[in-house]
């Protein structure tokens, strides 16, 4: 999906998108960060610091400046625990005295199989992952947090990550990085697993939204249309992914360079972690095979194949 031109917000500034809501983008733009990261003061007395970046004295600087004297930082929210999103989190609490709040250390919410893969010796791939994080409050699904302005519900949706959450703010949700307007989100075993990721796109599906807040990029006000995109363009990767391997067996490179034919090089080793999340769900679903454990440098095939 080709990024929207007209998302290009002043870095650094405390934009008001909502009512009782303000947004100030980190200095981080890159390929996998878009302009940089989302990072949302909710309240306006009682303030939520929802994921509040990468480790930056620049964006610290930025988000006390945002707060007022009739303002006090009260929780401090980290959707999950990527370089791009948390590692602000402990100068903000010492500089404000909030605690830190989130689903857990960065192998909380791990799925089986990704456990079981690691002890195989499948290593970590793609996003940087903030290993020394560790919440002084550790969430639970479905868990509400309330304050004199603002109630959220945590959802745990992991997929992009295993302690990755979203924040249901009435009919709004802060998604971070598992639904985005300017792309699709990076699932990269061991760390992501695709089938907890459709799963949770489907959770998220059967509610009613009227707006989504993501880790990056501009606001998305068609939710079911987007989730609606998002699973069909997860289904067709997967048709393409078996179609290739109905023409023989693949590792995920093999599979890779001959499905993303259009993206630049640089992201082609995050595209292989993609298509390996896929082919770990087929094999998952007993449609897809290999001759040895599953690991990036597997070959793969169709269970006639192998």
């Amino acid at each position: 999906m080709v990024p929207p031109d007209d998302f290009n917000p002043p870095i650094g500034a405390a934009e008001q998108i909502a009512p009782g809501l303000r947004r100030i983008v980190a200095p981080n733009p890159s390929p996998m960060t878009y302009r940089g990261t989302n990072t949302y003061l909710l309240g306006t007395t009682e303030i939520a610091v929802i994921d509040p970046g990468p480790s930056d004295q620049t964006h610290l600087a930025a988000i006390l400046a945002a707060v007022t004297p009739a303002q006090k930082i009260t929780h401090i929210l980290v959707s999950h625990t990527h370089l791009d999103h948390s590692p602000l989190a402990a100068p903000l609490s010492a500089a404000t005295g909030a605690p830190v709040l989130a689903f857990g250390t960065a192998t909380a919410g791990r799925s089986a199989i990704m456990r079981d893969l690691v002890r195989q010796g499948l290593t970590s791939g793609g996003e940087g992952i903030d290993t020394g994080f560790v919440p002084h409050i550790t969430l639970a699904d479905g868990e509400r947090l309330r304050s004199a302005d603002w109630t959220l519900e945590v959802l745990h949706t992991p997929g992009h990550l295993g302690n990755h959450i979203c924040l249901a703010w009435e009919d709004a949700c802060f998604t971070a990085d598992h639904v985005m307007g300017w792309a699709s989100s990076l699932v990269s075993p061991p760390d992501g697993d695709l089938t907890d990721f459709m799963a949770a796109c489907r959770r998220l599906q059967a509610r009613r939204w009227g707006v989504f807040y993501p880790g990056h990029g501009a606001p998305i006000d068609s939710p079911h249309t987007r989730l609606d995109w998002l699973i069909a363009h997860r289904l067709k990767r997967e048709s393409a992914i078996l179609e290739t391997l109905s023409k023989g067996p693949g590792t995920a490179a093999d599979l890779t360079s001959c499905i993303y034919l259009d993206i630049p090089k640089g992201l082609l080793p995050a595209a292989t972690r993609n298509v390996l999340a896929h082919l770990i769900d087929l094999h998952g679903k007993s449609m897809v095979q290999t001759t040895a454990g599953i690991e990036i440098d597997a070959v793969f095939g169709l269970r006639e194949h192998c």
